[in-house]
């Protein structure tokens, strides 16, 4: 069978819970019963009326042990669309949480197309089977993960324990199917839990084989961070790797993020251990190196010029502060790159009062302090739960409070403890600049002498002044670049707001509005916003303009 085939066969498979989608679209809760005509039990089950229901039951006798037309039971009605109660009383009535129906789907399975926790609470308190197999080996934490049930899924495994990385008929695990479908949250979850990114279906796929198939971007970039990057390279039963798969499928995006990875994979067998120490180091000793020079060249070739006037009193007064602004800089900028950025603690996260066999499913994730309903929250390489605006940043490794980016220019990320002197440094480095560029141009054109006609005032400096003419343009190079940088970040401050979150918005739901429209609840207006970081040095995330209305990010 080729990937096409599994494709069209997987999407067919499940036709079945769809066609329970269409049939009882008024469940959960969304038509009143009164504006509901019922006729049966299955009806009664179906939307939640319990009193019809009784009825039914009591007064005419009916049975809660048969089947519809369909071969559908009122148990599983109700477990689809939550009725915690209608599904206790149908048990305590003769209903059977056993009982299958024509796919050998208990009503176990049918709570899990729509996330019913409730009903599945009372199923399972009930004897029902976590681990019933279908006709075609799914589990419930399959059809969770085909649906994107991450709250049931997480409720099943951390309450219930029920295996989140058994395969079905076909060898794919949830985290297989998660990928197929680009639930981001589910795959996170998985491999928060350790689910194995490495295992193959019978075509040889991996869950980033199904990931690139379908083009989910996000869900290739949370598999790609969280693994072990060998799983680029694993070929299907037809010798397809995850990234030849995304091309052969028109996904150049996916396919293009997969080639760079592997790409960079593939580099570290020409001397890895030079390659990691670069790594480590980054570009912060080449920028150190560029603002010292410049500093020296500045002051020998412009200051102390002995073919340029004497330094007046006003021009040294300023050539002088642009020398000490330059050496604040360069302390600045040894501390914002040495400095903790605001590492999430492991023993802040989820791992606390755990036990040391099994830490990530002792601990219900919906009892804790730190969590708050976002499933971007877990980090499935650190195996913490981190703060709601933290990211994992896969250069250091580490999660970072209120990420901002990670500067390879410092060496370092930019978040909660460091983007202060992140941003006194690139203060100073504008400032240092600018006012450098001045003193060089005002010295360079007082002291040149009147030019020939068919000598231009930048060719006489290039050639008579060379160290000058290097200084301004390495200047302006980095007055441009630190501009720039210190009118962004001035921006984003501003509107309590970080680079992440500015490139990455449509991503998070904490900030998204109802209308789905960008909506910062950490946003309390400029003054507050500027007053607050620049006298704390960051903003409190417990300190909100208003609830976000939707805290689970996509």
């Amino acid at each position: 069978m080729t990937l096409s085939e599994i494709e069209i066969v997987s999407e067919s498979s499940k036709d079945n819970k769809n066609n329970k989608n269409d049939t009882a679209a008024a469940g959960g809760g969304q038509v009143p019963p009164e504006v509901v005509l019922i006729f049966d039990v299955f009806g009664a089950s179906a939307y939640g009326d319990l009193q019809k229901l009784r009825k039914f039951v009591e007064e005419d006798g009916v049975s809660l042990s048969q089947p519809d037309g369909n071969g559908y039971y009122p148990l599983q009605w109700a477990s689809l669309n939550n009725f915690a109660d209608v599904a206790q009383y149908i048990i305590e009535h003769g209903g059977d949480v056993h009982t299958v129906d024509n796919v050998r789907q208990t009503a176990l399975h049918w709570a899990a197309v729509r996330g019913s926790v409730a009903a599945a609470d009372v199923l399972l308190q009930n004897g029902a089977r976590v681990e019933a197999v279908d006709v075609n080996g799914y589990r419930a934490v399959h059809v969770a993960a085909q649906y994107g049930q991450t709250s049931f899924l997480n409720f099943i495994v951390a309450k219930y324990h029920a295996d989140f990385d058994v395969p079905d008929n076909d060898g794919r695990t949830p985290l297989h199917w998660a990928a197929y479908k680009g639930f981001a949250d589910t795959i996170r979850l998985l491999l928060f839990w350790d689910a194995f990114q490495g295992k193959q279906d019978k075509e040889g796929c991996t869950a980033l084989h199904w990931a690139a198939l379908r083009g989910n971007v996000e869900a290739c970039v949370v598999l790609l961070h969280a693994g072990t990057k060998q799983e680029l390279t694993v070929k299907d039963s037809a010798g397809f790797t995850p990234s030849q798969i995304a091309a052969d499928r028109g996904h150049h995006h996916v396919a293009s993020i997969l080639s760079n990875a592997n790409r960079a994979r593939n580099n570290c067998w020409k001397d890895k251990a030079c390659i990691n120490r670069v790594g480590n180091i980054g570009y912060a000793p080449i920028l150190f190196c560029i603002v010292f020079i410049s500093m020296i060249v500045f002051i020998n070739s412009v200051l102390f010029a002995s073919n340029l006037l004497k330094v007046t009193a006003v021009v040294g007064l300023w050539g002088w502060t642009a020398v000490s602004l330059s050496v604040a800089s360069l302390l600045m900028f040894v501390r914002c790159s040495s400095k903790d950025p605001g590492y999430v603690k492991t023993s802040g996260g989820i791992r606390n009062g755990a036990d040391a066999e099994g830490p990530l499913l002792t601990i219900d994730l919906t009892n804790t302090s730190h969590w708050t309903g976002n499933w971007s929250q877990l980090c499935p390489t650190c195996k913490i739960i981190r703060p709601v605006r933290s990211k994992h940043c896969p250069t250091c490794k580490r999660c970072v409070e209120q990420f901002d980016h990670h500067c390879p220019w410092i060496s370092n990320c930019v978040g909660k403890k460091n983007k202060w002197d992140f941003f006194v440094f690139l203060l100073l480095g504008t400032l240092t600049s600018l006012i450098s560029s001045v003193v060089a141009v005002h010295r360079m054109w007082t002291s040149i002498p009147a030019l020939q006609s068919e000598e231009s005032w930048i060719h006489h400096v290039v050639f008579q002044h060379p160290g000058a003419a290097v200084f301004l343009f390495i200047d302006f190079l980095i007055l441009i670049v630190a501009g720039t940088l210190i009118l962004i970040q001035g921006y984003q401050i501003s509107r309590n707001i970080t680079t992440n979150e500015s490139v990455n918005a449509t991503r998070y739901g904490y900030l998204q509005g109802a209308d789905g429209r960008f909506r910062n609840p950490y946003n309390h207006g400029w003054v507050k916003n500027c007053s607050d970081f620049l006298i704390r040095g960051y903003t409190d995330d417990d300190d909100i303009a208003w609830p976000p209305l939707q805290q689970v990010a996509r």
